[in-house]
């Protein structure tokens, strides 16, 4: 495994890194809580050291998940990512979308990070992680009803506080993380970004490598779909809200899986399923730090692991790239 530094702060995470929202059942239709935590055993058994959760994947059950999982693990071998921000148990602050729960409850959530809705969670979410203090701290997405200075003080009191060792922000723009590094050194910043996704390169790229911020790409196997193990007719779980998704229209499956066509003969030759070809592709873009990537199972955890040992020459990322270029998903997004 390959291990770097958050920004310019003292946490050290692995290039890989276990993305626990689908353990959380909630938007993916689901999933077996033994299977769950034995997926981020092998994780770690793999080099895999960071998890990112976060309270609203299940309201609170992925981080129970996580809690659970790691006991027996000693607590400085791995790095706990998790969020604060998204609440469905408030109609306080700003209102984001409806949703059902795992119990097809219907609830609704609002982005709210109130300097006293933030030490509430952070301590509600230490409870649930079984530990006294959390590696990655991060609002998950602004909340326009809070200044971003307020928000930004009480997570600098929870590091004076020692409950957590960083700071980050999620789906932040580089204006509101301008405005955030007023008041606090940010370590990080996780947005969407995969081969299919790549609007960050404009702004939020340059700006994150010329101040020293990680980029913490989340979804980088687009949900699945670069995987290509989705095929046009594809039978997803009851609550999977992938299929309320432009990304998952049939002519998009169908298109996608013409472009990884072209890529299959170089993870072959490489020995590496598609999966582990995306991975690295990832980690390997400028400005990238982390990929966050899922898995449900055992044998999806491992798969992802060990993305790590492909190694791409700059001519074969060429490659990719000149694909890539004649790739368009767009007009299919609109």
């Amino acid at each position: 495994m390959e291990y770097r530094k958050l920004g310019d702060s003292e946490v050290k995470v692995s290039a890989i890194t276990f993305g626990a929202w689908a353990i959380g059942g909630w938007m993916w239709g689901g999933a077996d809580r033994k299977d769950a935590i034995d997926a981020i055993r092998a994780s770690f058994d793999h080099g895999v050291t960071s998890i990112d959760t976060a309270p609203a994947y299940g309201q609170g059950l992925s981080e129970e998940l996580v809690g659970e999982a790691k006991q027996g693990i000693p607590r400085d071998k791995i790095q706990i990512f998790t969020k604060f921000g998204l609440r469905w148990d408030t109609k306080k602050g700003e209102y984001f979308f409806s949703s059902k729960d795992n119990s097809g409850n219907d609830i609704d959530i609002y982005r709210f990070a109130s300097k006293e809705s933030v030490i509430k969670e952070c301590e509600d979410s230490l409870r649930r992680l079984r530990t006294d203090y959390i590696d990655l701290y991060q609002i998950h997405w602004a909340d326009s009803t809070t200044p971003i200075s307020e928000t930004m003080e009480a997570l600098q009191r929870l590091i004076e506080q020692g409950k957590i060792r960083s700071a980050g922000v999620c789906n932040y723009s580089v204006d509101q993380m301008k405005e955030a590094k007023n008041t606090i050194n940010l370590a990080s910043n996780q947005v969407p970004y995969s081969m299919l996704l790549r609007d960050i390169e404009d702004e939020l790229v340059p700006y994150a490598l010329n101040d020293e911020k990680s980029i913490i790409a989340y979804s980088p196997l687009q949900r699945g779909l670069l995987t290509g193990k989705i095929k046009p007719g594809y039978q997803f779980n009851e609550g999977d809200s992938r299929t309320q998704s432009k990304f998952y229209t049939e002519e998009s499956i169908q298109r996608v899986n013409r472009f990884l066509d072209k890529l299959s003969p170089l993870a072959e030759e490489k020995k590496a399923t598609l999966t582990q070809l995306v991975i690295r592709w990832t980690i390997d873009q400028p400005g990238i730090t982390v990929a966050l990537v899922g898995a449900r199972t055992v044998k999806q955890a491992i798969e992802n692991a060990r993305a790590i040992n492909v190694q791409l020459s700059q001519e074969e990322m060429d490659f990719i790239n000149d694909e890539l270029i004649h790739f368009e998903m767009e007009p299919l997004l609109k």
